[in-house]
């Protein structure tokens, strides 16, 4: 038997123990560290740095990590094998998950459910007490699936190998089971109370967690091969709980529009609205739905992961040591870090706050070029560079061309929005008059609203509808119209004209 090594890990604290010669990956994921490649060595978002004890360096550090950096002891964690004891600092932390405890619309019936959002980061799960929609406990966890892939590429390239779909599959089939179980325990109540599980997620999720082939998700034209709902009994998904639970999986509404989108239109109540209305749920897949005299028009646009800190010099996710503000004062930029400790990067609401700071101070044109020497600099440590701010154009562009081309499919304008509805943590988080001031929203910001975790909230609604037949659900599905950006001739000229930031 290998004898135990002590890793410690720095600020959190927590000191760890493992086999010597354990993968340092299998230690860290636990804790919250992700590996947006999928532990391939490809990026460098799993950087640990070694304060005390020994990691030798691999061929992927040379390759990925910069000859300072190495010095300094960073490496990468998913090429390490922890040998000796080891203190270390780690480069991210767990990600917070938004969770949404709003009143809802309820059909009262008896026992209790559970809703889940079933997303590519972050799992979030209530339980639900059906007769009076109270959220009776929450239980949030890293989607275990992270570890071999951060983002939808990556997750769906790890699927098309030789047994990775039914690996994927597996995680996130018991890790809900895990967390349901956690759920009823904490609660103390009894699984035999248990009537109803309501899950929703993207499209990849959607197909990954009902056991459905991806193949046609990872090439174009990128379509699924079902949208419908996939209704389960517990057993056939291994799950210890009585046999008569519904659980069911919400539809999705076409191509990457997910059933997280279908619970963002329940909770807005975006198909009930009078006037023209819009939904965005705003990441590396930004899902838009505009709501036009009594239809639904949807679609989804690849806006890259610079919204939530990826590809970025110095992005991170939202988590402690992230630049999450950004604002102008007495001619200088100060900046808000979440968790009140020094800055270690940025996150997507401090992105978009500094570049429309930046704008207004004259050190970037309308065309996206630093008019200052080399680096935009934020603090002592943390700094945008060109190819920041590139990024960030190529993502605010596909959510503003993606929303005027669908605006123009149900014969609407920008000026006839009343209300946009923002959905998810990015959304919460950004700044409506920032995200104007770049051209991301090209609406009044006050016409911009946080909508909280609609997908999470949407949910809890549909543990008091019928099921996956209930005629709510079938009079929003068929009221929506998919639009495939892809399709439209237009999109191109329409996006290369969104790229450039407005003057003023």
């Amino acid at each position: 038997m290998k004898p135990l090594i002590s890793i410690h890990l720095l600020p959190s604290g927590r000191i760890l123990k493992a086999p010597a010669g354990q993968p340092l990956a299998e230690v860290l994921f636990p804790e919250g560290v992700e590996f947006p490649c999928g532990g391939r060595g490809r990026c460098r978002g799993c950087r640990v740095r070694v304060l005390s004890g020994e990691l030798p360096e691999t061929a992927a550090d040379r390759e990925r990590l910069r000859p300072e950096e190495r010095r300094a002891g960073w490496r990468l964690a998913c090429q390490a094998v922890a040998e000796t004891d080891l203190v270390l600092e780690l480069a991210q932390w767990q990600v917070p998950v938004l969770t949404d405890e709003r009143p809802v619309p309820w059909q009262p019936g008896e026992g209790l459910g559970v809703a889940v959002d079933v997303g590519t980061t972050t799992i979030a799960a209530q339980l639900v007490d059906l007769r009076t929609g109270e959220v009776r406990a929450v239980q949030t966890a890293l989607n275990a699936q992270a570890r071999h892939g951060a983002d939808l590429v990556s997750r769906l390239e790890f699927a098309l190998q030789p047994g990775g779909r039914n690996t994927l599959t597996e995680l996130c089939r018991g890790q809900i089971h895990q967390m349901i179980r956690d759920l009823i325990g904490d609660s103390d109540a009894s699984p035999a109370a248990l009537r109803t599980v309501v899950l929703v997620g993207n499209t990849v999720m959607h197909h990954l967690f009902s056991g459905l082939e991806v193949e046609s998700l990872a090439s174009f034209p990128f379509e699924p091969v079902t949208t419908e709902a996939q209704p389960f009994r517990p057993d056939q998904l291994g799950w210890h709980l009585p046999n008569d639970v519904r659980v069911w999986f919400l539809p999705c509404l076409g191509g990457f529009v997910g059933s997280d989108v279908l619970a963002g239109i329940l909770a807005t109540r975006l198909d009930e609205a009078q006037a023209c209305e819009a939904l965005l749920d705003l990441g590396t897949n930004g899902e838009i739905v505009v709501a036009q005299q009594g239809q639904l028009y949807c679609t989804s646009t690849a806006a890259g992961p610079a919204f939530e800190g990826a590809r970025l010099t110095m992005g991170m996710r939202a988590a402690a040591g992230a630049i999450a503000r950004v604002a102008i004062r007495d001619g200088r930029l100060v900046c808000e870090v979440l968790g009140g400790g020094p800055a270690r990067g940025i996150c997507g609401s401090g992105l978009v706050d500094a570049v429309a700071a930046a704008l207004e101070m004259g050190w970037i044109t309308p065309g996206g070029r630093l008019e200052l020497p080399g680096l935009l600099p934020l603090t002592d440590s943390v700094h945008l560079t060109q190819q920041d701010i590139r990024e960030l154009q190529l993502a605010k562009a596909a959510i503003a061309a993606g929303l005027r081309l669908l605006l123009r499919q149900c014969g609407a304008s920008l000026e006839a929005i009343h209300q946009i509805h923002l959905a998810g943590a990015f959304g919460n988080a950004l700044d409506p008059v920032s995200a104007h001031r770049i051209g991301l929203l090209e609406v009044d910001p006050a016409r911009v609203q946080s909508a909280g975790n609609t997908a999470l909230r949407g949910a809890r609604i549909a543990l008091s509808l019928r099921g996956p037949d209930d005629p709510i659900l079938a009079r929003i599905c068929r009221s929506v119209v998919h639009v495939p950006l892809h399709t439209l001739p237009e999109f191109e000229e329409t996006f290369a004209s969104c790229l450039g930031f407005p003057r003023s």
